[in-house]
């Protein structure tokens, strides 16, 4: 995986303190380990009126691509279809790790069978090929433009923001 550039977010009026204070700036392995750890995932995406739409997901990290899958006709995918742009925060409001990116639509089946596998092996099922069938559910993967994280117990000295070129 590509290395991203590190700094600190621009978080005006929270009194964020400057990236060699406090906790210094998070290490990407930091981030990495909670992306892959996490059980769930909350996908917002944005209805064609522009109202948000939140929602729960399964997912999996694979070193630069957090994997999931939706019905083909559920509002996530038909708000992915019109426009890609989505953001995806692990289910801890604690240390979170906040990804902004744009989901891809899989299709090919060594792609498709990448994602089974990492699926069984995460959640402990025996899902097969065919549940990916895109006539049934569409497979996203999303690759990060930029992401967020920050520790509770250091929240004015840990703040970090990675960016990835495109």
């Amino acid at each position: 995986m590509e290395i991203p550039r590190v700094s600190r977010p621009y978080m005006p009026g929270y009194g964020i303190s400057g990236p060699e204070e406090g906790s210094g700036l998070l290490q990407w392995s930091w981030a990495a380990e909670r992306l892959t750890a996490a059980r769930n995932y909350w996908i917002a995406t944005v209805r064609p009126t522009g109202r948000p739409h939140l929602m729960p997901v399964w997912g999996m990290w694979d070193d630069s691509t957090l994997w999931f899958s939706s019905a083909a006709g559920s509002r996530k995918t038909r708000n992915l279809h019109a426009d890609p742009h989505c953001v995806i925060t692990t289910e801890s409001a604690s240390d979170p790790v906040i990804i902004e990116g744009v989901a891809r639509v899989v299709t090919e089946p060594a792609s498709l069978q990448r994602v089974i596998d990492l699926m069984n092996a995460k959640y402990a099922t025996h899902i097969e090929l065919g549940f990916l069938d895109p006539a049934v559910n569409a497979t996203f993967g999303v690759r990060p433009q930029r992401v967020f994280g920050m520790r509770d117990a250091d929240f004015m000295g840990s703040p970090t923001r990675w960016i990835f070129e495109d």
